[in-house]
């Protein structure tokens, strides 16, 4: 226990170290509180890292500097298109808390040296209103880990917190975690902050709530559902558990990053982007862009209705293209398919307007950028049985695939690519001073909730808007925790 002297108390004890963790660890600290942040993970960061890490945000000073007059009203009305089935199970209160906050805590994250290039355009909104992060999302837990240090807060990674302690009046007065392979239990004076993230690697917690999904992993690995689980254990309840994102399809991430893509995202490298942006030719700037955007996206549908299609490892087809195929690959030898298509189709997605891949408001990325910059994900070849040893799939089954389609060659693949589940939106219910409820809505004492485990109904579809929540309810749950008070 020698490296962690002294966790065994603090006033706030925040767990989960991610972008709503780290805000709530931040503001915690600014309101007087002493702060121990507990990350299961070696390094902060969560799933806030894995995201394109956009902001919708209405009234911002990017909009005002663009001339662009909007309102956190109209913010509030344009998220009605994306509700869809679900439009009936949000919570527009908290939808309000999200509106009314965005610019400022847009600001807040600037103030700490993140650097955002826009608005830019993102319909169904009205108004160009999304904010995208430069370098990448990476700048989350580089600059708010960096404040959290300077503001005093102790952030002990490798700590896997375990459950939540019970006090004598039903509320919570600490946790037990797992420090260094020891039980530790560890009072909060004021109020534990729950940060955990989602469950979309969760299996018990999607076979509950949506069995079809139980088998496939999410994008972010350890997001297990931590949180939930030791919140219902003492009485707290879960809303919209069955609003899942996905199966969406992703490629894998290249087994060692470029050079460009290990750079730190200091301040001066998204100024400098930021400043490429708005001022050079794109044929200038664009290449170190793609080499951040094709690291982590996936294909879009459009390259299947234009007559692509999947293989899987053993060479051969197994689904409809023309339907939502994430289920299908995720019951493929090994999880995964290659995208497969003659050079019509590649031509066709080799400029504007048909892109392969859509990083929302920075940039599109075309087969070209792949073939550049994803060496390790593209093949090419004059004959299915040429195209089959440049991927390293059976040329015998793959030609078998293919026999019937008067395509022109060369031929091409993109793969392998994998079904994820992206995000969850199923959350603790909350009230709007972030305090969790139990299934009465009576508030369980001294505990607070944030990002996704705090989500508390509220449906986050479109881009831009689960960072903005995660940041937004966590810099409010910190400040409430450390001042006891509602909001």
């Amino acid at each position: 226990m020698s490296p962690h002297v002294g966790i065994d108390a603090a006033d706030v004890v925040v767990v989960g170290g991610g972008a709503s963790g780290l805000a709530a660890a931040i503001e915690a600290a600014a309101a007087g509180a002493s702060v121990l942040v507990l990350e299961k993970n070696t390094a902060p960061g969560g799933s806030s890292r894995l995201s394109v890490g956009s902001i919708n945000a209405a009234g911002s000073r990017l909009q005002q500097r663009a001339g662009i007059v909007d309102t956190p009203d109209e913010h509030f009305e344009d998220m009605d298109h994306f509700m869809g089935a679900f439009a009936s199970k949000d919570n527009l209160a908290l939808r309000r808390v999200l509106v009314d906050n965005a610019a400022d805590t847009l600001h807040w994250l600037m103030s700490l040296g993140l650097s955002f290039y826009g608005p830019t355009a993102d319909p169904p909104h009205r108004h160009p209103r999304m904010h995208n992060v430069l370098p990448n999302s990476r700048a989350y837990p580089y600059y708010l880990s960096k404040e959290a240090k300077r503001r005093g807060v102790r952030l002990v990674c490798g700590a896997e917190v375990l459950e939540l302690l019970r006090a004598d009046d039903g509320g919570v007065r600490g946790v037990a975690a797992r420090v260094d392979g020891r039980r530790v239990e560890i009072v909060a004076r004021r109020g534990v902050v729950l940060c955990a993230g989602d469950y979309s690697n969760g299996t018990e917690m999607k076979s509950r709530f949506r069995p079809e999904l139980a088998a496939i992993r999410g994008v972010n690995p350890t997001a297990t559902g931590d949180g939930h689980r030791m919140a219902e254990a003492i009485g707290a309840r879960i809303v919209n558990g069955e609003v899942v994102y996905g199966p969406g399809l992703r490629f894998g991430a290249p087994d060692r990053p470029s050079l460009v893509q290990r750079l730190p995202p200091s301040w001066a490298l998204g100024k400098l982007m930021s400043l490429a942006l708005a001022t050079l030719p794109a044929a200038l700037f664009r290449p170190f862009v793609m080499s951040f955007m094709t690291a982590s996206l996936g294909p879009e549908a459009a390259l299947l209705k234009s007559g692509a299609v999947l293989v899987n490892r053993d060479g051969r087809r197994f689904v409809d293209e023309q339907q939502p195929p994430g289920l299908a690959i995720a019951a493929q030898p090994g999880g995964q398919a290659w995208l497969v298509f003659d050079d019509a189709v590649a031509r066709r997605f080799s400029a504007p307007p048909h892109a392969v891949s859509t990083a929302p408001g920075v940039a599109f990325a075309y087969l070209p950028d792949y073939r550049r910059h994803r060496k390790d994900l593209y093949g090419t070849g004059e004959t299915a049985e040429a195209l089959a040893h440049a991927v390293g799939l059976p040329a015998e089954a793959l030609e078998d695939a293919l026999k019937d389609r008067a395509w022109r060659s060369p031929l091409h693949a993109l793969g392998p690519l994998e079904a994820r589940i992206v995000i969850t939106d199923g959350g603790l219910a909350v009230n709007v001073s972030h305090q969790v409820l139990r299934a009465d809505d009576s508030v369980i004492p001294r505990l607070y909730a944030a990002g996704a485990v705090g989500q508390g109904g509220a449906l986050l579809a479109g881009n831009g808007h689960h960072i903005c929540w995660a940041v937004t309810s966590g810099r409010r749950a910190g400040r409430l925790a450390a001042n006891g008070a509602a909001a």
